[in-house]
């Protein structure tokens, strides 16, 4: 087995954060300023982590911009967002053999992630396809009358990883796992959650009857589009809001918070970004209104609110095409932004978003690893944050019956 001994907080290297995550995101009546930049010349992308910790691996991870980065966390410590004033279980984490956690083929990097968080083994799955496409699934290790979490986003290629997460779902079941859960950090097919026209199909509820209907017990996933899409399961959902990791790490910026201005690219984001803006010291709000004549095309037409001079945090759950986000930006610089953040939690990119992303519109690009970015998409702007943290010990909250929300609180 390959061993894998991660750098400490004290040790700097290029593309990791050596300090803690800070508690929350306010800044009180003395104006206080957050730090905003280590962006190294010679990197491509940051991958930003918690303090890491000696991991063992199966193979080590291939991460094309210098040394892999593991944010497991020293003696099992949370960051201070995870931290609660009280835990209404308290159970040995360590010696536990009755939860597994198995990844599907979309994001093998993140499960690793997750499993080194929560000090487990990955277990051993044999997945391949046949020379027609079929997809074969069969666990190499017994599950009977264990917890079974299964970590597969139904990112692009969307079909053939929501099948994969299908058929994995059907093997623990006729395995007998006790309970199965669904990890599902990137929900494909979200955005199919009404009909905007005559004769469409809603394929949101149909991929949530095709996942309970698999048998899966319970469904995990990050950030949905809309929250109406949660209803549309009738097994249980855990809702995992990456908002904190992307607010830690902005208070790690140096910007006066009375220069901040959290901006929605659109009207249907405006309760995300209202949100957003509240755990920025209640920064102000603005909108961009946009007309949309086509899927992935849009055409944005005026500005609500001010935002001359301002550092603009644009504000969404995912960037695909990166035309609303793009157009967006350029609004906000003829209106006088000074400086254009764009943040999301699933990078889809989607030709031509990195184009359009690494134009010089942004001033950063952040997003997180709900989605692995594949290395012909990095681009000098972009940072990636890991939510393996988060995931882990959502996963032990499940299994625990302890409190989700709590971690959001």
């Amino acid at each position: 087995m390959a061993s894998l001994t991660m750098p400490r907080p004290s040790q700097s290297t290029s593309a990791s954060c050596s300090s803690p995550i800070p508690s929350r995101c306010s800044f009180g009546d003395q104006n206080p300023t957050f730090s905003f930049s280590f962006r190294d010349s010679r990197s491509r992308v940051h991958v930003c982590n918690a303090a890491a910790v000696r991991c063992d691996m199966a193979e080590a991870l291939n991460f094309p911009n210098g040394k892999p980065n593991i944010p497991v966390l020293n003696e099992r410590t949370l960051p201070k967002f995870l931290e609660t004033a009280r835990m209404e279980k308290t159970v040995n984490r360590t010696t536990n053999n009755r939860i597994k956690l198995f990844s599907g083929t979309a994001n093998p990097a993140l499960s690793q992630e997750i499993a080194c968080y929560m000090g487990v083994e990955l277990g051993k799955i044999n997945i391949k396809r046949f020379a027609d496409g079929e997809i074969y699934v069969q666990l190499q290790e017994s599950v009977r009358g264990c917890d079974v979490y299964l970590v597969q986003p139904t990112c692009p290629l969307a079909n053939e990883n929501l099948m994969e997460l299908l058929i994995m779902i059907d093997a623990c079941r006729r395995a007998s796992a006790k309970n199965i859960t669904a990890v599902i950090p990137y929900f494909g097919y979200a955005r199919a959650d009404r009909k905007t026209q005559g004769r469409e199909s809603i394929a949101a509820k149909l991929v949530a009857n095709l996942i309970t209907e698999a048998g899966a017990d319970r469904v995990l996933a990050c950030d949905l589009h809309s929250g109406q899409s949660m209803g549309y399961f009738d097994i249980p959902v855990d809702h995992v809001y990456c908002q904190p990791v992307i607010l830690d790490y902005l208070a790690s910026k140096t910007v006066s918070s009375n220069d901040l201005v959290v901006v929605s690219p659109d009207v249907g984001g405006v309760a995300r970004a209202r949100a957003f803006a509240k755990k920025l010291s209640d920064a102000p709000l603005a909108i961009v209104d946009k007309r949309r004549h086509g899927h992935n095309v849009a055409e944005v037409m005026n500005l609500i609110g001010d935002v001359k001079g301002k550092v603009a945090v644009m504000v969404d759950d995912m960037i695909d095409t990166a035309g609303t986000i793009a157009k967006g930006a350029a609004l906000l610089h003829q209106e006088g932004a000074r400086e254009v953040y764009a943040c999301c939690t699933h990078a889809v990119f989607s030709p031509p978003a990195i184009e359009r992303l690494s134009g010089g519109l942004f001033q950063e690009v952040i997003v997180t690893n709900t989605i692995p970015v594949a290395e012909k998409n990095y681009f000098p702007e972009l940072t990636v944050l890991s939510i393996a943290n988060l995931l882990g010990e959502t996963i032990w909250r499940v299994h625990d019956d302890c409190s989700v929300s709590s971690i959001f609180q």
